[in-house]
């Protein structure tokens, strides 16, 4: 699927329960038609991950997921020997009395022993439908593994030693997100678009909880993001992102509310702020100056 305009594309997306405004339509826009990696950086919880979602049910094409964390490696993101396969393998050989043979050592090399991973399968897959390859959280990995990104992303070949080298027929789109616990660096930026994913207008925030739980209460979706864009105002250590807000308005529909009330706050604060210290700090203020706050604001 290829995108006339911006607008189908917003469209598009909006058809698939993602609210977008022009701006973040046209970076992606511009990364599918350019071909080049999205970098999203934004608090988490603000929607970076789901755009990579969306994308792949929209275009029908494959999700390759690559979670980020500290220590990643080669055997994590590329590929790794299936060494228990191989040394089967081997036994079998030895068995046939051919295991020193110059075509069993290559035998037991061979792509079939490959355990691949989300890189190598995104090169693969290409050949058939481009994947949407997400790397996600990029900010937790290391510096190591951005600077062999960049290679990545320029070539997208992998060389393996015992193969040869493996080359992307189609590359794929990559959407990078980051949530800024450390700057990403200036060469990776680069190489991608960027777009800053903020926390949503009170408007946008009630058509995100209208497309993705459209069997709320219109009265109590406008008041839970009434009170959650209340809440980003106040001075929490970590403020509620929209995955907050649509859990809270979920966890309310399951218990068949049609509005809020500071019961209900109370009881389900569990569902909009993950650290002790903010429900202490939300419950010292009073749930109900909250709820007024919130009203007037």
């Amino acid at each position: 699927m290829t995108f006339e305009s911006i607008d189908a594309l917003q469209g598009e997306l909006a058809a698939n329960a993602y609210v977008a405004d022009r701006s973040l339509s046209t970076a992606i826009y511009l990364a599918l038609k350019l071909n080049k990696p999205l970098l999203l950086e934004g608090e988490a919880g603000v929607g970076k991950t789901e755009i990579a979602k969306t994308l792949s049910r929209m275009l029908d094409r494959p999700l390759i997921r690559l979670q980020c964390y500290e220590g990643l490696d080669v055997n994590n993101t590329i590929y790794e020997w299936n060494y228990a396969r191989q040394m089967l393998q081997i036994r079998l050989l030895e068995a046939q009395g051919v295991a020193q043979s110059e075509s069993a050592v290559k035998e037991i090399f061979g792509p079939e022993f490959l355990i691949k991973r989300p890189l190598l399968q995104a090169i693969e897959a290409s050949a058939e439908k481009p994947p949407i390859l997400l790397i996600d959280e990029i900010d937790r990995a290391d510096e190591e593994f951005e600077a062999f990104l960049l290679e990545l992303l320029s070539d997208w070949q992998i060389s393996i030693p015992e193969i040869g080298t493996l080359r992307a027929e189609q590359p794929p789109t990559v959407i990078i997100t980051s949530n800024r616990t450390r700057e990403v660096h200036d060469a990776l930026k680069r190489r991608c678009l960027f777009y800053w994913v903020d926390y949503p207008t009170l408007d946008k925030e009630l058509l995100i909880v209208r497309a993705r739980i459209p069997e709320a209460d219109a009265t109590l979706a406008k008041q839970v993001v009434m009170v959650v864009q209340e809440l980003r105002r106040m001075d929490l250590y970590k403020l509620p992102g929209v995955a907050e807000t649509l859990d809270w308005v979920a966890a309310l529909v399951a218990l068949d509310q049609r509005a809020l009330s500071p019961l209900v706050v109370e009881d389900t604060l569990g569902a909009i702020l993950k650290y002790q210290d903010d429900v202490a700090q939300v419950r010292g203020q009073g749930v109900t100056e909250l709820l007024r706050r919130a009203s007037a604001g």
